[in-house]
């Protein structure tokens, strides 16, 4: 068990090595090529979030910006390939990204680029060894707390809450995040989520204190984590 004093000093020395990252690399993120597949009913993933964003900028999509291609979407996509005279069957393919209009899109979240990088290696410390989906979900449900009244409502204040992290209390988070963490970083502040509003997670095969997991409702297990509400 560590003490008091030594999560204590993880903490302050995880927020003291922020400053000294590259801040370059989270403005030159490239995470997909946003239109280089067909995306359609069923898909998911960072192109399918930014594409909800452009469509709700021009009025088609309504519902949450979640990455997530379904009903609303295939909806949105339908009112969009009519109104542009194209085949309307809800499939986002060549024909409907040419005639797309090339619209900037912002984060889900007005934050820093340090919140990004906090962020980051949060992931990289809860998530080493999970796929690029697995890492972007972890994020998710950090930033699925700041809309949850029972939490924080900043990235830094859910993080920093006592005893919610494991990577906080061993210093796993300390390490310096790879390009897949930025990536799924910036993932999750596009509005991917995979968990669907998941706030809790936790890994079956080597969590100890699991108490409390009997009071949460399941939502789906993504690699080594179940994600909870």
């Amino acid at each position: 068990m560590l003490s008091r004093a030594k999560i204590l000093a993880s903490v302050m020395l995880l927020l003291l090595m922020i400053s000294f990252v590259s801040l370059e690399k989270v403005e030159a993120l490239d995470m997909y090529e946003f239109g280089t597949r067909v995306i359609r009913q069923g898909e998911e993933g960072i192109d399918v979030a930014v594409l909800q964003h452009k469509l709700k900028k021009i009025g088609y999509y309504q519902g949450h910006v979640d990455g997530l291609y379904g009903k609303g979407t295939v909806a949105a996509v339908k009112k969009f390939q009519q109104a542009n005279g194209l085949q309307v069957d809800g499939v986002f393919g060549k024909s409907s990204f040419a005639v797309l209009p090339k619209l900037n899109v912002e984060l889900e979240y007005n934050i820093s680029r340090d919140d990004i990088l906090l962020l980051a290696r949060v992931i990289n410390g809860e998530a080493r060894g999970e796929d690029f989906k697995g890492k972007v979900a972890v994020g998710s449900v950090i930033l699925n707390r700041i809309k949850d009244n029972k939490f924080p409502n900043t990235i830094r204040g859910v993080i920093l809450q006592k005893g919610q992290f494991s990577s906080l209390m061993d210093g796993q988070a300390n390490y310096y995040p790879g390009e897949e963490e930025l990536q799924a970083a910036r993932a999750a502040l596009l509005g991917y989520d995979p968990t669907r509003g998941s706030i809790y997670f936790y890994n079956p095969d080597v969590a100890t204190n699991t108490g409390w997991v009997s009071r949460q409702s399941y939502v789906t297990r993504i690699g080594g984590h179940v994600f909870m509400r």
